[in-house]
């Protein structure tokens, strides 16, 4: 297991910087490169693979991305599959572009394949199409009869934490999380949240009170904690859409006196690399990002060689990963 003292030398920061990054210090005043050195420093030391020979390639693969470097730092989840995606090709010695909004079919021409990554309106959808050019789409999966796609397994995601929550004997299960927005603006309902409400309200213990939704970051992790358990009805547990909500929930819950998992489990989503430094350690998801963007490039390699007419879509599981921030209710 990486330390924060490999994370700061392969980033060339302090290890003091280190640490305020990984725990979203909002008071740390570094730019926005030396957040994502820390970010994909701490990614390419959690995934490690046996060095290989780079060979040869006459390939040129386009990446596009629908977020912006803001929102990769906030949530990495894209940072963390983005790094395996350029890795994988990096190994392979292809070429990579990073496509933009102002990009054509022409200026396009000399790509043999697209790596689309995150969630996209049906203007961006269509205009990918037109490219005529091999493509996979990572996270999303906007038309089956027309694209590869490596997708995460949500619904099942979900309902292990949320099983593993009311084994240890929680019905008062809170959930803070998001809106998912592209870089264009468009907002779209988290699913994380409909398997939530159908989960709870299958077992008769949802409270609507208990659900709410601001953005996938540490203040309103933070902000939204300290609203829940100032009431007098407040949950016993919570399911958080992913890490860094659970970050600034800590931090509530240490301003409030509350003790986690005493008094408040936490289970979070996503398993970033600074979840097993939390106090306590972060209960978590873990997704298998670094599987996504390998997936990604041998789907879409496969693809260009051959050039088949059926589409593939790979669901890619997940893994509840057990610490220390959800225990047994009294």
């Amino acid at each position: 297991m990486a330390t924060i003292k490999d994370i700061a030398d392969l980033a060339k920061v302090s290890i003091t910087t280190v640490s305020r990054v990984l725990n979203y210090d909002e008071s740390l005043n570094v730019s926005p490169e030396t957040r994502k050195r820390v970010f994909e420093a701490a990614e390419e030391l959690a995934y490690v693979v046996t060095p290989k020979k780079k060979a040869k390639s006459k390939w040129k693969i386009g990446l596009y991305y629908s977020y912006s470097l803001e929102e990769e730092l906030v949530d990495t989840y894209y940072l963390s599959i983005r790094v395996a995606l350029e890795k994988k090709l990096k190994r392979k010695g292809i070429e990579i572009y990073r496509i933009g909004k102002d990009d054509t079919k022409k200026s396009l021409s000399k790509i043999d394949g697209i790596i689309c990554l995150g969630t996209f309106k049906r203007a961006d959808i269509d205009k990918i199409k037109d490219f005529e050019t091999p493509c996979v789409f990572v996270d999303s999966n906007p038309d089956e009869n027309f694209f590869d796609s490596v997708v995460i397994d949500f619904n099942s995601a979900t309902k292990n934490a949320l099983t593993y929550l009311t084994e240890l004997g929680h019905k008062k299960i809170g959930f803070i999380g998001g809106v998912e927005t592209d870089m264009y603006g468009n907002r779209f309902k988290d699913l994380r949240q409909d398997v939530f409400e159908k989960f709870l309200e299958d077992k008769n213990i949802f409270n609507e009170e208990f659900v709410k939704i601001g953005g996938y970051n540490p203040k309103d992790g933070y902000l939204i904690l300290k609203e829940m358990l100032g009431k007098d009805n407040k949950p016993t547990a919570l399911f958080v859409a992913n890490d860094t909500i659970a970050v600034g929930c800590y931090k509530a819950a240490y301003e409030l006196g509350v003790k986690i998992p005493d008094e408040l489990s936490i289970v979070g989503f996503n398993d970033v690399s600074s979840a097993q430094y939390m106090v306590p350690p972060l209960t978590t998801v873990k997704l298998y990002t670094e599987i996504m963007g390998e997936t990604a490039v041998d789907l879409l390699l496969e693809n260009i060689t051959s050039r088949r007419e059926v589409f593939k879509k790979v669901t890619i599981h997940t893994k509840l990963i057990i610490r220390g921030s959800a225990a047994n209710i009294n």
